[in-house]
């Protein structure tokens, strides 16, 4: 299950996808995603939207 981790909906769970066929990124992952992005800069003054759908496979 995933997981908002900022925002005004921070700490909201989200349902996943039922089955195994998929796989949704962890929100560890997503969080040092934008870590590593807010380091170099590039997300000052910036909306983001995650919509990835990767199978994980």
């Amino acid at each position: 299950m995933s997981r908002i981790i900022a925002g005004a909906a921070g700490g909201l769970r989200l349902a996943s996808v039922p089955g195994d066929t998929t796989r949704p990124t962890t929100d560890r992952v997503k969080e040092s995603l934008f870590s590593k992005l807010e380091s170099y800069g590039v997300l000052e003054g910036a909306r983001v939207l995650d919509v990835y759908g990767g199978s994980g496979r």
